[in-house]
């Protein structure tokens, strides 16, 4: 799958709100707010349950490798999340 098609399927999960559980949390992280060269998939399967992490890392910007994107669409996908937050930004490693 390309990076676009990646990118606008995991926009569109955001864009429905909070619809309930389970949800993925995806944060992105970086040395710089214009590179992210990590991002953290926070997965609650319901309330009051233990949240699981997934981090991808890469040397370049993570926002734009096919590769973890189209992870990202596929973990989404597999886990039937109800509700994906995005946190906007890359925030500071």
């Amino acid at each position: 799958m390309n990076v676009d098609k990646a990118k606008k399927l995991i926009a569109k999960q955001v864009k429905k709100g909070d619809k309930g559980y389970p949800k993925i949390a995806i944060e992105y992280f970086g040395a710089s707010t214009e590179c992210a060269t990590h991002v953290a998939l926070r997965f609650t399967l319901e309330e009051g349950a233990e949240v699981q992490e997934e981090v991808f890392s890469s040397k370049t910007d993570v926002r734009e490798s096919e590769v973890i994107q189209s992870a990202i669409v596929k973990v989404i996908q597999r886990a039937d999340a109800k509700t994906v937050v995005e946190v906007q930004g890359v925030s500071a490693l």
